[in-house]
């Protein structure tokens, strides 16, 4: 019988002993984190699903260095499965080498892994380029066979209705702070800073028979589960909303979700939403002066995202604005105007994030051939909140401090209890409107 360890290096990833040297303490950031680090790893959960008999597979969530490497090998695998984001790269390749040195065959895959895919082979023995699904059963044949290839590429793009259900049960007895599904893989939009799953291909959406199976097994292991969907713009694109909004609610779960502001000026499409389960949906506002290529039209002026995020609101559902400040013609100035904007404003839950040229993006291209990338900064420092380029108007010391700044601002104790109180609001205005 053959053996599959899967191991996630996800969730979000933190300088931490640098940023405190600089001063950051990141408020805020905590939650969130903690939700990040919650999170099943969907892709690698979603291959397991799809591998035959008479494989078996265990999942090995990262954690301390030493104990993961010791907890993988006693599994005695005949394959290890790795997936890791760009922040977490470079500690997916240590792993990778750990296995090697232990006798260990590995197989990346990921964003990063597509993108770099050479770079990705110096320390894995494979490398799975793309869609996971399109190349996984090769990579089973040719493991079982002990011929793994350097890199591995799907034929064609894969089709969301030959999606598998994910193995939850491989996550234990204990159900997760949130469940995830994937409803879409890619964006229609192009973002010059998106290093999204549109990296993979172009947008899909998955059938609703699908997720209906899937959402009744997520049931079926949790009472009450509270899920989160694995989609980079769950609305955008997609010819009939409707049908999947009538497909969540029919679970009765309550989920969050991302989109963009636009859905607030469809009453209808917003009071569906609300009706399906969806308590709390991020969208992207990106910055209030200063506009970033390939936005489409989801660019518009800042009071009219305010107006449409005020109806979504409305509705019971709690809106966390989106911003990312460092665009290029960022000064001290704009960064106050930011703190500014967001503070005056209804939003009930926010994130700031540091522009960040992650690989396979426009941004990373652009600022690779302008020679902005900071050369001593490498992959730990993507984490969103390390500056990682040289801006064109401030110093890279004045980004940072400007960051700090902004943080400390928005997410002051009396920022934080406006907020706090304005969720609170939202959430029992819908509860109350439910009964």
């Amino acid at each position: 019988m053959s053996h599959i360890a899967f191991v996630p290096f996800t969730g979000l990833r933190v300088r931490e002993r640098e940023m405190l040297k600089l001063g950051m303490r990141l408020p805020g950031l905590k939650k969130r984190a903690e939700a990040l680090a919650g999170l099943p790893a969907l892709g690698l959960l979603t291959l397991a699903g799809m591998t035959p008999d008479p494989w078996t597979c265990s999942y090995h969530p990262s954690s301390d260095t030493e104990a993961l490497i010791e907890d993988v090998v006693a599994t005695e695998p005949d394959l290890v499965a790795v997936s890791a984001l760009t922040a977490s790269v470079i500690e997916a390749y240590g792993f990778c080498d750990q296995m090697k040195a232990h006798g260990l065959p590995t197989v990346i895959g990921g964003l990063h892994a597509t993108v770099l895919p050479q770079e990705a082979a110096s320390h894995a023995t494979s490398v799975c380029v793309g869609d996971g699904e399109g190349s996984w059963l090769r990579i089973l044949e040719d493991a079982a066979d002990g011929n793994l290839q350097s890199i591995y590429k799907p034929e064609k793009v894969f089709d969301l209705k030959n999606s598998p259900q994910p193995r939850f049960d491989l996550l234990g007895k204990k159900s997760p702070q949130r469940w995830t599904i994937q409803t879409q893989r890619g964006c229609p939009w192009a973002c010059e800073f998106c290093g999204a799953s549109r990296l993979l291909g172009p947008a899909r959406f998955k059938p609703v028979q699908n997720i209906a199976e899937e959402l009744a097994l997520i049931g079926g292991l949790d009472s009450s589960p509270w899920l989160e969907l694995a989609d980079d713009n769950t609305l955008a694109g997609r010819k009939n909303p409707y049908e999947l909004l009538e497909t969540i609610g029919a679970a009765h779960i309550k989920y969050f979700t991302e989109s963009d502001w636009r859905i607030g000026e469809d009453p209808k499409l917003v009071q569906a939403l609300a009706d399906s389960g969806c308590v709390q949906v991020l969208v992207g506002i990106e910055s209030p002066t200063h506009i970033y290529p390939g936005m489409g039209k989801k660019q518009t002026e800042p009071q009219r995202m305010m107006d449409a995020i005020d109806e979504i609101q409305s509705a019971g559902i709690v809106t966390n604005g989106c911003f990312i400040a460092g665009a290029d013609g960022e000064t001290d100035q704009s960064l106050d105007a930011m703190a500014k904007f967001i503070n005056g404003s209804n939003l009930a839950e926010i994130q700031i994030t540091l522009q960040t040229p992650f690989p396979g993006t426009s941004l990373h291209r652009r600022f690779k051939k302008d020679g902005r990338l900071i050369p001593d900064r490498d992959w730990s420092y993507y984490t969103l909140f390390d500056v990682v380029h040289q801006p064109d108007t401030m110093s890279v010391e004045q980004l940072e401090a400007g960051f700090v700044r902004i943080m400390e601002t928005v997410f002051s104790k009396d920022a934080s209890a406006k907020r706090t109180s304005l969720r609170r609001k939202i959430w029992t205005s819908k509860r109350r409107n439910r009964s």
